[in-house]
């Protein structure tokens, strides 16, 4: 059975429903079609099928071995080899595959052929340092998922010094967008008569965090890099340089996938 793509007859019922499924969202997003919502977009604009049948049904499982999937007519099939890079962002780059703004975005370090890899961990235009980008879906929704709390170390320049009450307001919990943050580890690195170097732990991942948790105790940030995503460390890659994942970084990826997937959403972080 086969329909155009100006049917308006779709299907959420056309899957094998033998054998290992994902859902097909995931599946588009292995076969490096772009991020969940970029592709999440492709199904929902009506240019996917599934087994010949248009298909705009988010929630679809598919098995990859038996079901048959098209995009605009074209078949697609999930990549096979999982890449994995690390780039160190410098500042001025926007962490997305395209800007309606024209400005310039991170995928423009990358080697050509990493256009469609996700990425894990945003950092905002004016943040630098360490990103990973892959098309191992399931590993960057582990990490990134809030459930799991995977701990990101970040050097943090602030306008002034903070009072010791202020470093322990950090340390427990302060209110920005979104509630009251976790517990995070605070470090007083180096400081100067107008000015803090701090190192940051923290096991969230919401927009602007640092810069929010900073603003809400009266500094302000000046330069904000990650160092350490869960396992990784940026270490002495340059600035604006990428690199492949050694082996032994991406073995300590997939023991930290292990890890998390023993994990209980709730659990607490780890204390510093």
């Amino acid at each position: 059975m086969s329909s155009s793509l100006n049917s308006t007859k779709t299907s959420s019922k056309t899957a094998s429903k033998t054998g290992n499924s994902v859902r097909l969202n995931r599946y588009l997003a292995d076969c490096g079609l772009g991020s969940r919502r970029k592709v999440e977009a492709l199904i929902t604009s009506g240019r996917v099928k599934l087994n010949g049948v248009l298909c705009t049904d988010l929630s679809i499982q598919i098995n990859s071995e038996k079901d048959s999937v098209e995009l605009d007519d074209k078949p697609v099939s999930a990549n096979k080899q999982k890449v994995y890079i690390m780039l160190n962002k410098p500042r001025g780059y926007v962490v997305s595959q395209s800007d309606e703004l024209g400005r310039e975005t991170v995928y423009k370090l990358l080697p050509e052929n990493a256009g469609n890899l996700a990425y894990a961990g945003r950092l905002d235009k004016n943040s630098e340092g360490l990103l990973l980008f892959t098309n191992d879906t399931s590993l960057i929704n582990l990490l990134t998922h809030p459930s799991y709390k995977v701990q990101k170390v970040y050097k943090v320049d602030i306008s002034r010094p903070l009072k010791k009450k202020e470093l322990d307001k950090l340390r427990s919990g302060v209110e920005i967008e979104g509630g009251i943050t976790h517990g995070a580890g605070v470090f007083v690195k180096q400081e100067t008569e107008g000015s803090m170097s701090l190192k940051m732990v923290i096991g969230e991942g919401r927009k602007r965090q640092i810069r929010q948790m900073v603003e809400a105790v009266g500094a302000k940030v000046r330069m904000l890099k990650r160092l350490q995503f869960g396992p990784l460390k940026l270490k002495d890659l340059p600035t604006g340089r990428w690199r492949y994942l050694e082996p032994g970084e991406v073995r300590a990826l997939f023991s930290e996938k292990k890890n998390i997937d023993k994990k209980q959403p709730g659990t607490e972080t780890a204390k510093y």
